[in-house]
């Protein structure tokens, strides 16, 4: 079975979406994202993937209220990233009931301080973000792109302890589209055993099914959901 991860993005404290990353983009879904997130645990899922917008702009920790509120009075497990570029910053997450952070531009401009992460928090606490666009990899919110082909990047950290990525094409995410099923088969053809987190693009359940048919292990779902083309009865038949 894949395991359904629902995002919250989060701006000024409300439950987002954005399309392809674009600030300017942006859909207000909620105000409270403590009542999403408590939907989704009463559909019977267990994880969820919590993004703070504001903190990738900043790049620093900002909504990391909402993540602590999320965490005291939720079971979700929380996987949160976006603006983590220090210690101080990763501290904060975990005090404020982060089980897991996802690093992107951390692990491109300040590898040094990303490994230290692997080493200290484990495998299990640390995921890989590898966001693309046209094969490099993304950071910054999505608003730069580097150098890095994305295949040598992943086997960099392959060697470093890494076993979860969370992999987004960018030209997907938002457009209920599909997902890059092209990029995902080649991910689990090239690194056999890794924890591939397929994210962006998913417009409705058969996108799930042919992911979990290729054996992706796990998917992060959002504007979907939240447009009703995923339904929270859909959600809660596959956790039956």
């Amino acid at each position: 079975m894949i395991e359904i991860i629902p995002a919250i993005d989060i701006i000024d404290g409300k439950c987002v979406r954005l399309s392809k990353g674009d600030y300017n983009q942006k859909t207000v879904y909620n105000e409270n994202p403590l009542e999403v997130a408590q939907m989704f645990e009463d559909c019977g899922i267990n994880r969820l993937h919590l993004v703070d917008l504001d903190g990738a702009k900043a790049q620093h920790i900002v909504n990391w209220k909402v993540l602590e509120t999320i965490a005291a009075k939720t079971q979700l497990t929380i996987d949160f990233g976006g603006g983590l570029k220090s210690d101080d910053d990763l501290r904060i997450a975990f005090e404020s009931g982060a089980k897991m952070i996802t690093g992107g531009s951390i692990a491109v401009k300040n590898p040094a301080t990303f490994e230290a992460w692997i080493k200290k928090y484990g495998a299990d606490c640390i995921i890989l973000g590898a966001d693309v666009k046209n094969n490099k990899i993304a950071v910054s919110g999505w608003k730069e792109e580097s150098d890095l082909e994305i295949w040598p990047f992943i086997n960099e950290y392959l060697k470093k302890g890494i076993t979860k990525v969370i992999s987004t094409d960018i030209s997907k995410d938002g457009m209920l589209q599909g997902p890059s099923y092209q990029l995902y088969e080649e991910m689990l053809d090239a690194f056999t055993g890794l924890y591939v987190i397929a994210s962006g693009g998913i417009s409705e359940m058969k996108d799930i099914r042919k992911l979990q048919h290729m054996g992706v292990p796990a998917v992060i779902v959002g504007k979907a959901i939240y447009e009703g083309r995923i339904t929270l009865k859909q959600l809660k038949n596959i956790h039956k």
